[in-house]
Formats: structure tokens, C-alpha cells, sequence
């Protein structure tokens, strides 16, 4: 049986099921939500209406739209019991604070425990609130200061803003929070979103998919690149060290951080929103080189493009994060706030048609053989 048996390791072109949320083109470098493209999105929307269309299917009206928000700035509550938590946990790693927290909640609120679709959307719209500002309380937290409260004057982004750094954020920096929260809110059955509908799949509440989800992106091979550009951007340190960083990398078949992705054999369609976007940021903030180094290594990359390693998404995100001042170990928690509506709608969607997630593993450990007995075993 072993040798009739096809094995596709890590389930590699394997469709296991329809969705109506995403739509990747690899090949051609497309990406749309609901039918929409990413660029329209990214450039027409914000993220409340982009979390909008990913759960309920549609763009919203005005009306909708402004219930929607309303039902977002309500949801900017955590118990005290979770702050308490985050304070036990101050010393943990961002994302271990998150997964705790997220579960803790699912313990302390009530309707956190209903399995249903009108359940789902309820709590996942409590919980893409609440996801930001369990992250910023426990930076805050962690470094001697109380949180700071939610301003419901603000944005999604905006708040979030606010509420990790204090201070509010002009238009321009909100916007371009904005964008990046559109760019990572859905990307099909990526190792998290599939990851939740297994969990989904066992008929278990939205929390403990959003936990299992939580888990998965705190894995480097799936949520760390924008940390680890962050790095590679400082081991470079300058735009003339780039072309020899790149071909140190390459000799020594090592990866560039940034290049490549799973799924697009061309440009990751997102990269593009935030490439001006950091230029414009490092001005502001007085520091353009950021900005020249990353695009001295694309650069430095071209003739490696045909080969399928192009700019994915982080390849720009963790420069972001950088100018505002933000830790890089809250780089990957910011990529679970941007994704909570993926997340939701994945669960969604798995519970619609729900089917216990079970593939098989093929053996190929040893033949039958006799049991020993303890007393005659060497």
C-alpha cells in the first residue's frame, strides 16, 4: 500500500473544501475579498467595512455600516478578571498573553459558549474588538503603565493606535494602520484559518477556534516574516550593504526575509499598498533610510524574481512598526488583530457545512511482530 498511496506532506494542492471569502491567484498575483479586488479595498475601504464584507458577505450601506461600528466601539470592554490576568502574565510573550487572555474570556463571558451562526457573529464582533486591546493593555502593562482607555471617538485603527501608544494619531498614520489591518484581514485556508476549522469542526465554540488560530500564527514559519525583515533590515544597515547581504544570502542558499510566499509566484498583490506607505512614514518620522534600504534589496532581488521569490506583504509591514516605535515582539499580534474577521468568517463558514476534519496519515512504522514480555526483553 506504501507505494500506491500519493502523500502530499503539509497537504500541498490539496482542496478540502469550498469557500466563498477569498480568492487567490497565485500565478497571476491576485487577491480579492467577496469578489472585490484587494486594491480597490485597500484604497476605497476601511477596516470596519472590510470586516463588514468578510462576515455578512456585502459591502455595507451607510446605515450598516454605522450599526456595525457602533456594535465595535461596544464591544471596547474586557472584564477585569482578563486585566488581571494580562498583569499575572506581564512578563510573558505577547501572543502566550493573547491565546491566555482570549481563552480566559470565553470562561468569563457567558455568550461566549453558544455554537451558532448568530453566536459566531456576535462573538466574533466582540472579539475583534476586544483582540487590540488585550494586545495594548498588556504592552502597556508590562512596562509599568496603566492602560490606556478606548476612545470611541476613534477608528478600529485609530483606537488602536491610542490605546497602545497614548497619543492620537493624525489621519495619515491611522490610515496607513488602517491599510495594513485590510491587507492581513483574510487569506484563505492559511495554517491559522485552517487550524480553527479543524477546532471548528469538533463542534467547539468560536473562542476555542480563535485560541487554536492565536496558537498557529505564534509559530515563526507562519506569522514571524515582518519580525524577521525588521532584522534583516538592521543586520544590512545601510543601502550600499545591501546587493552583498543578498549575495552572502544566495551563495549560502539562505533566505532573504520578505521574498517568496506559499501561495504567489509573482509580487504579493498587498505588498504594493504599504511600499509608499513606509516611504512617506519614514520622512515623517525622520528616518528615510528604512525606507532605501528595503528597496535597495528589492533591487538586489530582481533576478530572482522569475524563480518566484518576489516581495510578499511583511515585507513592508515591519518597517511600519518600527517608525511607530512598537516592540517587535508585538509584530505578530498586530497581524492577529488585522486578521480577526478572517478568522471569523472561516469559522463561520465551517460551521455552515460542518464535517469533522479527519485526514489520514499513512503508517510506515514497523512490521507485526510478536509482544514481549518485560522480564524477557535485552
Amino acid at each position: 500500500m506504501t507505494d500506491t498511496v500519493k502523500i502530499n506532506r503539509g497537504l500541498k494542492g490539496i482542496y478540502f473544501e469550498r469557500c466563498g471569502v477569498s480568492d487567490i491567484d497565485g500565478a497571476r498575483g491576485e487577491l480579492s475579498y467577496r469578489g472585490y479586488s484587494i486594491h480597490d479595498l485597500a484604497t476605497r475601504s476601511t477596516f470596519e467595512e472590510v470586516a463588514y464584507l468578510l462576515i455578512f458577505g456585502e459591502l455595507p450601506t451607510a446605515a450598516q455600516l454605522a450599526d456595525f461600528d457602533a456594535r465595535l466601539k461596544a464591544a471596547r470592554h474586557l472584564p477585569g478578571e482578563v486585566h488581571d490576568i494580562i498583569s499575572t502574565c506581564r512578563q510573558g510573550h505577547p501572543m502566550d498573553v493573547l491565546r491566555t487572555a482570549v481563552s480566559a474570556l470565553a470562561a468569563l463571558e457567558p455568550q461566549a459558549r453558544e455554537v451558532s451562526e448568530d453566536a459566531f457573529i456576535e462573538n466574533g464582533i466582540r472579539l475583534t474588538a476586544q483582540v487590540p486591546m488585550i494586545v495594548a493593555a498588556h504592552d502597556n502593562i508590562r512596562h509599568g503603565r496603566e492602560p490606556v482607555a478606548p476612545d470611541p471617538a476613534l477608528s478600529h485603527a485609530a483606537n488602536w493606535l491610542w490605546m497602545l501608544k497614548g497619543e492620537r494619531p493624525d489621519e495619515e498614520t491611522a490610515r496607513l494602520a488602517d491599510v495594513d489591518f485590510i491587507l492581513h484581514a483574510e487569506h484563505g485556508s492559511n495554517a491559522s484559518s485552517f487550524a480553527a476549522r479543524v477546532t471548528i469542526g469538533t463542534e467547539t465554540n468560536l473562542h476555542g477556534g480563535i485560541v487554536t488560530a492565536i496558537s498557529t500564527l505564534a509559530g515563526p514559519a507562519h506569522g514571524g516574516a515582518a519580525e524577521d525583515v525588521m532584522k534583516m533590515v538592521r543586520e544590512i544597515g545601510s543601502p550600499a550593504n545591501a546587493a552583498r547581504y543578498v549575495r552572502e544570502k544566495r551563495r549560502n542558499r539562505e533566505a532573504v526575509m520578505g521574498f517568496g510566499h506559499r501561495v504567489y509566484r509573482r509580487e504579493d498583490p498587498r505588498a504594493r499598498h504599504l511600499r509608499e506607505g513606509v516611504r512617506r512614514l519614514g520622512e515623517k518620522m525622520g528616518a528615510p533610510e528604512w525606507y532605501e534600504i528595503l528597496q535597495a534589496v528589492v533591487e538586489a532581488m530582481k533576478p530572482y524574481s522569475r524563480h518566484g521569490l518576489n516581495v510578499n506583504v511583511d515585507f513592508y509591514s515591519g518597517v511600519i512598526y518600527q517608525l511607530h516605535g512598537i516592540p517587535m515582539d508585538l509584530y505578530v499580534p498586530i497581524f492577529a488583530i488585522g486578521r480577526m474577521p478572517g478568522w471569523v468568517i472561516q469559522c463561520i463558514e465551517q460551521l455552515r457545512r460542518n464535517i469533522l476534519i479527519r485526514p489520514l496519515t499513512l503508517y510506515d512504522g514497523p512490521a507485526p511482530r510478536p509482544y514481549v514480555p518485560i522480564a524477557e526483553r535485552g
